[in-house]
């Protein structure tokens, strides 16, 4: 009875990863590319909205990223000195490109 309490905590507990969308912006060798990822942020003192990008290193194992595709990303362990993040699906084929 204690081992199967203990696997349903273990599966209910488990950590959510912060998935994000961004923009193939490059395709570095086989397994790899760059993905612009936007985010607004609030500005301190005038309360616009800003646009910021980050360029995010990602590992794509199937090879599925096409360059200007919509891609989904979510973080992992460090797969080298700077990918950090996999790549888990496309959302949206590259403009001009049928799916």
């Amino acid at each position: 009875m204690g081992e199967a309490m203990t696997e349903d905590i273990k599966e209910t507990t488990k950590k959510l990863r912060r998935t994000r969308v961004g923009e193939v912006t490059s395709i570095s060798g086989t397994k790899s590319a760059v993905v612009t990822v936007e985010n607004l942020v609030r500005h301190a003192q005038y309360g616009k909205y800003i646009r910021r990008h980050t360029k995010v290193q990602v590992h794509d194992e199937e090879g599925i990223a096409r360059l200007g595709a919509t891609v989904e990303i979510v973080p992992c362990r460090p797969l080298s000195k700077t990918k950090a993040h996999r790549l888990v699906r496309e959302v949206r084929p590259p403009a001009g490109v049928q799916a």
